[in-house]
């Protein structure tokens, strides 16, 4: 069994593939309660699908770009769960994950854009389904277009993105089918942060002369 989940944005989305499809899935909305609300999510979805942990034959996750501390609690997490069940884990850029629902939607050519804070997005541009650039993090402003935008960001800045549609947030049940298809490039578990995070320890003070 694949277990997949994304901490990215502010919704933490779990899901449980068997091999042939999602058997369950968890999706909860609560901005900085990653690290509360991921661990009963998998709990969740294991016992919707009559699993245990030792069950979970892989691990998928999203790597983003997103927020500092809500992306560290999922990938910490799939490490954790990966080396404890000796299993391996497998990293997807969050962007790729929206892009693949809206693909699956009909979708060819538009642009990805997520909030990253800071009057900020992060965005990815796909021709032909593929991602052919990003991602990165610019402002709106500078990104501007009148394709269509799928994520987040497109409701939040509806003058720069004016024609916003599908998924807002990445979904780990089509995570599931990115991995399983590898529709997408495969990652190992580590942060795209795209920028230093928003807490950083202090620095050590100026001598006073």
């Amino acid at each position: 069994m694949l277990l997949a989940f994304d901490t990215a944005t502010p919704q933490v989305t779990v899901a449980l593939h068997d091999g042939d499809r999602v058997v369950a899935e968890y999706v909860a909305t609560e901005a900085m309660r990653h690290g509360e609300m991921l661990a009963p999510g998998i709990a969740e979805v294991l016992e919707r699908a009559g699993a245990i942990s030792q069950d979970v034959t892989a691990v998928a996750v999203g790597v983003g770009p997103g927020p500092f501390t809500g992306l560290r609690v999922g990938l910490v997490t799939a490490r954790t769960m990966a080396l404890a069940l000796e299993i391996p884990v497998y990293g997807v850029c969050s962007l790729d994950i929206l892009a693949a629902e809206a693909v699956d939607a009909g979708l060819e050519d538009f642009v990805v854009a997520t909030d990253a804070r800071r009057k900020e997005v992060y965005v990815a541009t796909y021709a032909d389904g593929q991602r052919v650039s990003g991602p990165e993090v610019v402002r709106p402003a500078d990104v501007a277009t009148e394709r269509l935008v799928v994520g987040r960001g497109g409701s939040l800045y509806p003058d720069a993105f004016p024609h916003r549609t599908g998924p807002e947030w990445p979904s780990a049940a089509v995570l599931c089918d990115v991995v399983v298809s590898e529709r997408y490039e495969l990652l190992d578990p580590e942060p795209l942060y795209l920028r230093r995070p928003d807490t950083m320890a202090p620095h050590h003070p100026k001598k006073v002369s």
